[in-house]
């Protein structure tokens, strides 16, 4: 049963499709593993990573077939187009536009042509959208990012990352670009608590203030655990809990970075334990994933029920960068009802506030 979803935490450059990797690719005269869409489709899935550099390595194809404008806005036009078919009711795309400047494109170009192409998607679907931009951690420019990001603020352009290889590089490392966005009033989520471990969570908390935590699983770790459930937290978890700031979870990505088993994911612990949990797809091409197949994924092994899925969903919606108006059409009109009548008992209205 497809249910409505919202999803905070998705990578444009990790969701393409296989036959638009190819054919792009062939436009531009980059070499592939392979040519064909279901081969190279099996070569992109990550599920045997065990790592989050190794996982991240197979972006070097799909970057480098987004080096034009034509390129960037036919992959954010399908990536909407592709939510929106999977039951997507609101998303928030993200993506580092200096990766794909190599060809002479200006960073202000890239997002314009994201723009152009997610407005696009959104015109012949429905779907509500917003883009975030990331900032790369290994590297120096994040600061620049911030103020791209901020120059199209109010164009589509919702919010500040940081993404990319996250031990060693601390999110605090970037403070003045954190700062730069937060003072023009633009929305900040930071990648934390995937693979760099507690410090680098509670540096985003407590340091750089995140509004929200990309990914934030390692939580756990200032959990204790007890026969399958929390009964006790260490002061960061706490915290967290405690505020009620969002973890944007991709747990099929979680189980192909860390090796874990789809049982052993905390997310259904984190959950009943009252921390903010949210769904997400992360990368629907390396993790060979969709919204839907998330909420199979915690439906059959992580105990979740139709009442748990309207509720991460409303979590979601409730954390989301969009305006309150858009947030409480989504809610009344289009989520609510779908979850009721799919036997959903509870459920109260999303939150006002943008």
């Amino acid at each position: 049963m497809q249910l409505p979803s919202v999803v905070l935490h998705d990578h444009l450059d990790g969701g393409l499709r296989p036959a638009t990797v190819v054919e792009l690719a062939a436009a531009v005269g980059h070499v592939l593993p392979t040519d064909d869409p279901d081969d190279l489709a099996d070569w992109f899935d990550q599920g045997r990573s065990g790592s989050l550099e190794r996982y991240l390595e197979a972006f070097v194809h799909t970057v480098s077939v987004m080096q034009t404008a034509e390129a960037i806005t036919r992959v954010a036009r399908e990536a909407v187009e592709d939510l929106a078919a999977d039951g997507v009711v609101y998303a928030e795309i993200r993506f580092a536009p200096h990766l794909l400047t190599r060809r002479g494109l200006s960073p202000d170009a890239v997002v314009e042509a994201a723009l152009s192409g997610m407005a696009a998607g959104a015109a012949k679907t429905g779907m509500e959208w917003g883009l975030i931009l990331d900032a790369m951690r290994q590297d120096d420019d994040s600061l620049d990012v911030a103020r791209l990001a901020v120059r199209h603020a109010g164009h589509g352009v919702v919010g500040f990352d940081l993404a990319g290889p996250e031990a060693g590089f601390p999110p605090d490392r970037h403070l003045a670009a954190i700062r730069y966005v937060q003072e023009a009033g633009l929305h900040l989520t930071l990648h934390a608590g995937e693979a760099g471990g507690l410090a680098s969570l509670a540096s985003a908390v407590h340091r750089c203030h995140t509004e929200r935590i990309g990914h934030g699983v390692e939580v756990i770790d200032d959990c204790t655990v007890r026969d399958g459930e929390i009964v006790s937290l260490g002061p960061l978890a706490a915290a967290i809990r405690d505020r009620r700031l969002p973890l944007e979870i991709c747990v099929s990505s979680n189980l192909h970075t860390k090796g874990w088993l789809p049982g052993d994911h905390p997310v259904g612990m984190l959950h009943r334990a009252g921390f903010a949990v949210t769904l997400n797809t992360d990368n629907r091409l390396m993790s060979r994933t969709s919204m839907s197949a998330e909420f199979e994924l915690v439906r059959r092994h992580q105990g979740f029920d139709v009442e748990d899925l309207l509720a991460v969903t409303r979590t979601a919606l409730d954390a989301a960068f969009c305006p309150a108006d858009v947030k409480r059409r989504l809610w009344e009109d289009v989520i609510l009802p779908a979850y009721r009548a799919a036997g959903a008992r509870g459920g109260v209205s999303a939150r006002a506030g943008s």
